[in-house]
């Protein structure tokens, strides 16, 4: 069993930065590919980035290329989501999520409870 924790949501200006933060307890987070989806209010949940299980591979939604960046740290056993020049419609909730494959949601076993991100213009 892994228990996911995110954390680093608030608010923040358009053109603003924030660096989520996925970690987990229970077992080692290094033995499973990562994903971070996002839910804004009224929408479905959708992929927004994934990262393998030995880290040598990232995946992002076209809409966050270049702006949105996944990295992990072993040690910490927490995955990171650093996202820069934010825009509105980046407010949602956004999930962590562990143990699945890229962007297929349903195959992801184990996830966060989600951290809220407000983008204001």
């Amino acid at each position: 069993q892994v228990q996911l924790v995110e954390s680093g949501g608030g608010l923040v200006q358009a053109g603003g930065s924030l660096r989520l933060s996925c970690a987990a307890s229970g077992r080692t987070l290094s033995i499973h590919s990562v994903g971070w989806f996002r839910q804004a209010p009224g929408k479905e949940r959708e992929f927004v980035g994934y990262i393998s299980q030995s880290g040598a591979t990232t995946n992002y939604k076209d809409s966050v290329k270049g702006r949105f960046t996944i990295s992990r740290d072993v040690g910490k056993n927490t995955v990171y989501l650093h996202m820069n020049s934010l825009k509105p419609e980046d407010t949602a909730v956004y999930y962590c999520a562990a143990g699945g494959w890229g962007a297929t949601m349903t195959s992801y076993v184990y996830w966060g409870q989600g951290t809220q991100v407000t983008v204001s213009s």
